[in-house]
């Protein structure tokens, strides 16, 4: 019994740093989306300096600790935050993950190189890399006490323990009871909604990195007496805690706190109890790397893979249109004259270099098979070099021929990396990042722990082999053997990614369920490529260990995998040439930097690791940054040139046209043209209490060009009265064109009339010559994603108190219209006017503020939160919130319930609520009746009417025509990403609505009808 209470205890001091690491991994994940590899690095950093500052500098422990992990660690997080973190997370999770491992690598060489430069300067500094027994918070020597017989705990033990239970105590409190906390949690359920509701998420993800920080300077200042200033035991440490975030799915704190202080248990209590780990060696060490990559099977969800055209898109290819000779030409040349330097130029020890440079780059390009291709990033890579050459060490040592031995080893590393992947191959991203690197931690500590594979540490010798009259036990004649294998496999990947099956490797790189849909096996693709990249770093390894002429089994760790993959990446993965690069790179700088800067062996791997940084700007490496900037440049000028031809002509043909149109006007101006060179123009009359429409076209009102804004304040805003244009209808008229008065005591409905090119022009007027302000306008937008636009020219406008329904097929871009209106999309040209002020450079949350609110597709709610959380977030005062619960009584009897448990249409009303208790000035609903019951979705309806007739603007988009009719002030049809269509809804046609709806009439042919 004292041992089972002694096994606990001691697994809770290392399963509640565990919990603590795990912690602010859940932080720091949930706020931005990035696994924080560095997490480790940022606690190890702290250690370090708590160590120096206190042993060192004689400064007081305890004060030394309060400052580190009060200040210095967060302030280390927000900096890290502002610098990197905000930029990665719009890049791809690649990018992320080895943007980070790279400062898992910087931050500890960082921090010891730091050490080095004050102990030149003559500081009193303590050594300290790889010390132990050190001193912690707490007495130095740690006191003992011995409750039970059997059973003892010191002062740092239980020091470990009180923080640890302050800590969540804390967490708990901030969590759960205080806004901050409440404004967290709905950042980590939903990031968009947050800023929609005018919360800046930037910021919020700030202090989630700050509290992350803090709680990772916490764990490693606790931890100096029990792990000491070992960098590598911190990175351990920091993924056997990843095991905990595992558990609590990223998400929950309390999960992933419980889960590190379970795994500490369980961790001691296979170390005391499982009787067959002392036959296995290693195997105690790698319980903790067990549990995880178990724990990322069982527990890692299977993302939907439909629903989106492109997941990962390729960048676009510098040399697109080159010819064969302009691709390969300069990487010709160059392996020419590398080759030729062996014998003319190169020195003893420059030639040795240059050769173990490319033969890395086998390795590296390994890389380029998995990540460049594949998209998967693994972190096993070390794994199959170190297996892949010990086999063959071993043939060797039996006499195989150095052929033959080589080819078995790659033949086995290729197995390895089989085997590897058929697990893990479920998994993506962070996932599949973090197993792989468990594999290789448990390969490291067990499988190369066997003796005969790994033969003491004295390994294996491979010594260089004589092919017919060509001897490799000449540098020169390695460098140069070695650069036709290079050469070779650049050829040879480059093959295949032109090929059949390359193009069905990057079809499921970039839309998995596209290229399921296409007939590819998504599973077997990504196996192959794992086989062939594990062949490929295992052939490279046994070429690497024939050049040192001898391997061991701690020659390429996991850890040094981790440095292989920041240099690789950082210069580029999309082709093998830059792998070359990075091998060489690899090989040369270190030398440079001692021959000329520094002799610490800590600068070269900073900057390795410091590379991974640039991934922030250009997240395809460095090689390609510069020709795809210059490339970019090229197509912006051409562009630019054809745009201008395009645009003058376009503006002397709407010249004369509108010159035709207005003829019998009173006044017309040509107001500018579009990329296409369509006429964008607005008329503008004021008359009594009406709304004035131009003769129909077609069937429908048609408006006379008049004069247009050119951007700053909203022209429409304030303008007064201006001659109407000849032939306006008045509002008594019969026909097509009239508008008549859409409900008693309205404000006036707006006729925005179809012009070419989908401008359309306020025309809304009160008595005596008052315009009445826009709340909302979109003047000339052009907007889309990655480049491509979705939206070309939309000309919107809505006022208070009024309606517009925005009707249109799927595809038309009503939802890109919603989201540049509130914010959420940049738009790539035109304005976005709130109450006449130009907003366009607003974003989601400043428009939020002026009171633009979103009510997106599908529910804007927040799905973890309770209804009555949902409601604080909107409604600061409790007042508020009960007229809230006595409107909606159904809510009230339940504002304990989280509101992903509420039906459709409860959901919607949650979503509404507070917006009739505090109405904004503009709401922008995307589809609100989505997948709700008749009888909810007229309840819905009746809200917006409400909200309408409080004076709030609605931008109302819908799929179901009929019933928005019913409440609609003014309809605009949307297709193709052009307004070609909008007025009064008394003037709206069925046959025209059944066009806009199926996409059967364009705006041009529209024009044309009888």
């Amino acid at each position: 019994m004292a041992d089972l209470l002694g096994f606990v205890l001691s697994g809770l001091v290392s399963g509640a740093l565990y919990a603590l690491l795990a912690t602010g991994l859940v932080l720091s994940y949930s706020a931005s989306g990035l696994f924080n590899f560095a997490h480790g690095a940022t606690a190890y950093l702290c250690a370090l300096a708590f160590y120096e500052l206190h042993s060192g500098f004689d400064w007081p422990a305890v004060p030394t600790a309060v400052l580190l992990v009060c200040v210095l660690a967060p302030a280390l997080g927000w900096g890290l935050d502002r610098l990197m973190f905000r930029k990665l997370a719009r890049v791809g999770e690649t990018a992320q993950i080895v943007a980070t491992i790279g400062l898992l690598v910087a931050l500890p060489a960082l921090g010891l190189w730091t050490v080095e430069l004050l102990a030149d300067a003559g500081a009193s500094v303590e050594p300290a890399e790889n010390q132990f027994g050190l001193p912690g918070v707490g007495p130095s020597p740690a006191k003992s006490w011995q409750p039970v017989d059997g059973v003892g705990v010191d002062s740092d033990q239980l020091i470990i323990w009180a923080a640890t239970a302050v800590v969540a105590l804390g967490l708990w409190v901030l969590m759960r009871h205080t806004p901050l906390g409440l404004k967290l949690r709905a950042a980590v359920d939903n990031r968009s909604l947050v800023e929609l509701r005018g919360l800046s998420a930037d910021r919020l993800s700030s202090i989630a990195w700050m509290l992350s920080s803090g709680l990772a300077g916490l764990a490693g200042v606790l931890a100096t007496p029990l792990l000491g200033l070992s960098a590598h035991d911190f990175t351990l440490f920091l993924f056997v805690s990843a095991t905990a975030a595992v558990l609590g799915r990223f998400v929950s704190v309390p999960l992933a706190f419980v889960g590190g202080l379970g795994l500490g248990v369980l961790q001691n209590l296979v170390a005391g109890y499982a009787d067959f780990a002392e036959r296995i060696t290693g195997f105690r060490t790698a319980v903790p790397f067990l549990i995880l990559f178990a724990g990322l099977l069982l527990l890692t969800r299977r993302g939907r893979t439909a629903g989106t055209a492109a997941v990962d898109p390729p960048p676009v290819d510098y040399l697109a249109g080159r010819s064969r000779l302009r691709r390969w030409g300069p990487w010709a040349v160059a392996a020419v004259l590398l080759a030729t330097s062996f014998y003319t130029v190169t020195t003893p020890f420059w030639t040795g270099l240059l050769a173990q440079g490319l033969a890395l780059s086998l390795v590296f390009m390994s890389f380029t098979v998995v990540t460049g291709l594949g998209a998967m990033v693994s972190l096993a890579q070390a794994t199959f070099v170190t297996g892949a050459a010990l086999v063959a060490g071993l043939l060797l040592s039996h006499g195989w021929p150095f052929v033959a031995a080589a080819a078995v080893g790659t033949c086995a590393a290729a197995v390895l990396g089989a085997l590897v992947a058929l697990p893990a191959l479920r998994l993506g991203g962070r996932s599949l990042a973090l197993a792989t690197l468990a594999l290789a931690f448990l390969a490291d500590q067990v499988l190369f722990q066997i003796g005969p594979l790994r033969n003491g540490d004295t390994g294996w010798a491979v010594p260089r082999p004589v092919l017919g009259p060509v001897d490799l036990g000449d540098d020169r004649a390695l460098g140069v053997a070695l650069t036709v294998l290079v050469a070779a496999a650049v050829a040879a990947l480059s093959a295949l990614r032109n090929s059949p099956s390359g193009r069905a490797m990057l079809a499921v790189r970039s839309a998995p369920a596209a290229a399921m849909a296409s007939g590819v096996s998504v599973v077997r693709t990504k196996l192959v490529l794992f086989t062939l990249s594990a062949g490929l770093a295992g052939f490279g390894g046994v070429m690497y260990a024939s050049y040192n002429t001898r391997v061991t089994a701690t020659d390429f760790t996991a850890m040094t995998g981790l440095i292989w993959l920041a240099v690789v990446v950082a210069a580029g993965l999309r082709r093998p040439q830059f792998a070359v690069v990075a091998g060489l790179v690899y090989a040369v700088v270190p030398h440079l930097i001692s021959e000329h800067l520094t002799e610490s062996t800590h600068l070269p791997v900073i900057l390795f690791g410091l590379a991974g940084l640039a991934l922030a700007n250009d997240p395809d490496g460095y090689c390609a940054a510069i020709p795809s900037r210059l490339h970019g440049r090229r197509l912006a000028g051409v562009a630019g040139v054809g745009a201008a031809g395009v645009g003058a002509a376009g503006v002397g043909a709407a010249a004369s046209e509108a010159a035709r149109a207005d003829a019998g006007a009173t006044s017309a101006a040509v107001a500018g043209a579009d990329s296409t060179g369509t006429v964008a123009s607005d008329a503008i009359a004021a008359g009594a209490d009406s709304t004035v429409a131009a003769p129909a076209e077609a069937g429908l009102p048609s408006a006379a060009p008049g004069s247009a804004d050119a951007g700053g304040a909203d022209p429409t805003a304030a303008d007064g009265a201006r001659a109407a244009p000849s032939g306006a209808v008045s509002p008594g008229s019969t026909g097509a064109g009239t508008a008549g008065a859409a409900r008693p005591g309205a404000t006036p409905a707006r006729a925005l009339d179809r012009v070419g090119g989908g401008r359309q022009a306020d025309v809304t007027g009160r008595a005596g010559g008052e315009a009445v302000a826009t709340a909302l306008r979109l003047s000339r937008v052009r907007a889309g994603y990655g480049g491509a636009a979705v939206l070309h020219g939309v000309d919107l406008a809505v006022r208070p108190g009024e309606i517009l329904a925005l009707l249109g097929p799927n595809g038309a871009g009503k939802s890109t219209t919603c989201r540049v209106a509130a914010g959420l999309v940049a738009p790539l040209a035109g304005q976005v006017y709130v109450a006449g002020r130009d907003a366009t450079r607003d974003g989601a949350v400043r428009r939020s503020r002026a009171g633009v609110v979103l009510a997106p597709e599908g529910r804007g709610i927040f799905p973890a939160l309770t209804i009555e959380e949902n409601l604080a977030l909107y409604l600061r005062g409790r007042d508020a919130r009960e007229a809230v619960y006595e409107r909606f009584p159904g809510l009230a009897g339940r504002r304990g319930v989280p509101a992903g448990a509420l039906s459709g249409g409860e959901q919607q009303m949650l979503a509404l609520a507070p917006l009739l208790q505090r109405p904004p000035k503009i709401l922008i609903a995307d589809e609100p009746s989505l997948g709700l019951a008749p009888r909810v979705v007229e309840e819905v309806f009746r809200l917006l009417t409400e909200l309408r007739d409080h004076g709030t603007a609605l931008l109302l988009v819908e799929e179901k025509a009929t019933e928005v009719l019913k409440i609609a002030d003014t309809v605009a049809y949307l297709a193709q990403g052009r307004v070609s269509w909008c007025g009064p809804r008394a003037a709206v046609e069925a046959d025209r609505l059944t066009e806009a709806y199926l996409g059967l009439a364009s705006a041009s042919e529209g024009a044309a009808r009888p």
